[in-house]
């Protein structure tokens, strides 16, 4: 009887395991969604007459600039990085292996770094235009000057030029899995090289390039830095002066819902592009793509062209960066406050980290768990963050935890007669929310994808040695899970560091980071204050390069 009745108990205590898993994972996808029905109810209350306002005079303008500003950045990194992509897969010529990883590199660089290094590098009497002035002969900014980068076409160029590499990925990783058979039954065929392209691999490279667009388009809707530096209004940009100038946070989360309607816009838009898209290759049984071969003339030409980006997207902004901050150190030293920045720019991306970490465990390990219908909305809706731009999640955990801020207030204030305020708002809390709630689905993606690598017969395994679920966590999965787990911690870091609209909006007071000061000095246009805390987000940016080339590499 007791060897029977064993697995039986041990049955039942790892189903209760399992469904506490169950509601844990429900409570994180209910932190998710609850700053987007937060905005909702908060839009509805109406905004004493501004909406009506902002609605004849501001929002068409900002949603034209906004439509022109997504068109233009789309079809811009499409070309990028598609053609960059095809460079280095489809010819193989000296300097091939430097660009495969150097195109990466402009992934370090956030757009209002660019925005802000590019203004100065441009401006009438700086650096670029001062040199070429010179060659040309003339003497003043009246006689020659290039056209203004503060311009909707400057701020499409600028930003596609960063944003390029969302395309790159994953269309250079189509490229290298399609089979070299279909390139030879081609040229059997009497097909050219670059006919090949456009009939053969572009065609099956598209759903990789409408994911890496949709990315790319997300990070655009997402800034506020380089489009209000460069004089776009956007529909971010008007979150953010209709909640801070006007102090109106109706009118501010009526702009966020119609921010939120254009991301699922282009969700679904990306969806049903290649809704008939089926594609397949045997990756094991045929023989990758071969790069050709071309002559060492052609193959500088080649490498310069690939190098083109590069120069633009990192390599100008990153010298004027180092050159700045060298002037800078040279003549005043480090400023103290800049170090109380980056202790506070660590602290808080180092506690939101450990945060997104642990809810992404949660939600991940939960999938694998209780394989079912709930589980994968729970999965679903936790991670759909990352998808809404930073100032739309701000706005929504703004209203959550000014609600529990009041209150928490009140209930000091009646029990214990203490006054309370801003618990949540004042302590960093809130922006340790919003960062939980934009970057959860890089936590929870990496690890699920560690998990999948775990053999199902391990938790199986430890199920019949009477290990509980959560003993089998602790004891296989976190383990075996140490790479994807650090790969996980490792991007979400690096993202806290670099967000700039969820920071600006919910900081506390007088507390600054890297990205909020390097915000504050441009807007005065006081460009080397900023070039030090601006190279110091470029250097922590490298690190998530390093890890996609050396994955690069073993691909």
């Amino acid at each position: 009887m007791t060897s029977l009745s064993m697995p039986e108990c041990s049955k039942r205590r790892f189903f209760r395991a399992g469904t506490l898993w169950l509601c844990l994972s429900a409570i994180s996808a209910a932190l998710v969604l609850l700053p987007v029905l937060a905005l909702a109810l908060q839009a509805a209350q109406g905004s004493e007459g501004l909406w009506s306002h902002l609605l004849a005079t501001t929002l068409p303008v900002a949603f034209i600039d906004t439509i022109i500003l997504l068109t233009g950045v789309g079809i811009l990194v499409a070309i990028l990085g598609t053609s960059s992509a095809w460079l280095v897969t489809a010819y193989d010529f000296r300097g091939r292996k430097f660009l495969e990883w150097a195109l990466l590199l402009p992934l370090a660089v956030p757009t209002y770094i660019i925005a802000y290094a590019y203004l100065d590098i441009l401006h009438p009497i700086g650096p670029a235009q001062s040199a070429l002035r010179a060659i040309l002969g003339y003497t003043s900014p009246r006689e020659f000057r290039l056209p203004d980068i503060r311009s909707m076409t400057g701020c499409i160029l600028l930003l596609g030029f960063v944003l390029y590499p969302y395309v790159y990925i994953p269309t250079r990783a189509m490229f290298l899995t399609q089979s070299s058979s279909l390139i030879d039954a081609a040229r059997t065929l009497g097909v050219t090289r670059n006919a090949i392209f456009w009939r053969v691999a572009l065609p099956m490279a598209r759903p990789a390039i409408a994911v890496g667009i949709s990315l790319a388009l997300m990070e655009t809707l997402n800034d506020i830095g380089a489009a209000e530096f460069l004089g776009i209004r956007t529909l971010t940009v008007s979150i953010y002066t209709t909640w801070i100038t006007r102090s109106d946070l109706p009118g501010a989360a009526q702009i966020a819902l119609a921010l939120l309607l254009i991301v699922v816009i282009l969700v679904s838009l990306e969806r049903w592009a290649r809704r008939k898209q089926r594609f397949a290759s045997s990756a094991k049984r045929s023989q990758n793509f071969a790069p050709y071969k071309v002559s060492p003339l052609s193959g500088a030409g080649l490498f310069i062209a690939g190098l083109f980006p590069i120069l633009i997207g990192f390599a100008f902004p990153a010298t004027y960066l180092v050159i700045e901050a060298w002037k800078r150190m040279r003549f005043a030293g480090i400023s103290p406050r800049l170090y109380d920045e980056i202790v506070t720019t660590i602290t808080l991306a180092t506690s939101a980290t450990i945060v997104t970490l642990i809810v992404g465990l949660i939600v991940a390990y939960t999938m694998r768990l209780r394989p079912g219908h709930a589980s994968q909305w729970f999965f679903r809706f936790s991670t759909m963050g990352y998808a809404a731009p930073g100032t739309v999640i701000a706005i929504g955990v703004l209203i959550v935890t000014g609600s529990i801020d009041r209150m928490i207030s009140n209930l000091a204030l009646s029990w214990l007669n203490i006054p309370v305020s801003l618990f949540l708002l004042g302590s960093g809390a809130a922006l340790i929310y919003a960062y939980l709630v934009r970057f959860l689905a890089i936590s929870a993606g990496s690890i699920e994808a560690g998990f999948n690598r775990i053999p199902v017969t391990y938790d199986q395994a430890s199920r019949t040695l009477g290990e509980t679920a959560t003993g089998t966590f602790r004891l296989i999965h976190l383990p075996l899970s140490k790479t994807a787990l650090s790969a996980a911690a490792l991007l979400v870091f690096v993202d806290c560091v670099k967000e700039l609209p969820a920071t600006l909006l919910l900081r506390s007071l007088n507390v600054e980071t890297l990205a909020t000061h390097l915000y504050g000095e441009a807007a005065r246009g006081t460009y080397e204050e900023a070039s030090i805390a601006a190279l110091a987000i470029v250097a922590i940016g490298i690190l998530p390069v390093i890890v996609l080339s050396r994955i690069g590499r073993r691909l």
